[in-house]
């Protein structure tokens, strides 16, 4: 039973990793791997979930958000706005590869969303990225 608490608060903090608030899941990962309390696949799996249903959160932010790039409100300046608009149309949706880093993947994410790119693209690549990166974090604990 204590592993099903363990994956649940596994999940929460990739969930909440993956949007703008804070999170340490690559801490928890790691903690529930070296501690063996529930199967490093398991943990893997759960936390790339968490991670990925919270980018599609901010996905969700950024489609909704769009509507209102004309309002003085807008946390964007109409030159920013381009300005990333135009990145994002240089480097696509490839660019969603790199949804696991550090302070430009979430924010990533949202731009996706303003994009309008499609969920069914936008599901992909964001899987891969955050799993790849949760296997590394996993392969990293096995060495130790």
């Amino acid at each position: 039973m204590s592993a099903v608490w363990e994956l649940s608060g596994l999940f929460v903090s990739a969930f909440t990793s993956a949007t703008l608030l804070p999170g340490s899941s690559e801490a928890v990962l790691a903690g529930i791997i070296a501690f063996g309390s529930a199967s490093t696949t398991s943990a893997v799996i759960i936390a790339t979930l968490g991670n990925t249903l919270g980018s599609v959160v901010n996905w969700g932010m950024g489609l909704f958000a769009a509507r209102f790039r004309g309002h003085r409100r807008f946390p964007l300046t109409p030159e920013q706005y381009e300005r990333y608009s135009a990145a994002y149309a240089k480097w696509g949706v490839w660019s969603l590869l790199l949804s696991w880093t550090p302070v430009i993947g979430d924010p990533l994410t949202v731009v996706a969303g303003v994009m309008r790119t499609p969920l069914w693209i936008f599901l992909p690549l964001v899987t891969i990225a955050k799993g790849a990166r949760y296997l590394v974090v996993a392969g990293v604990v096995a060495l130790f």
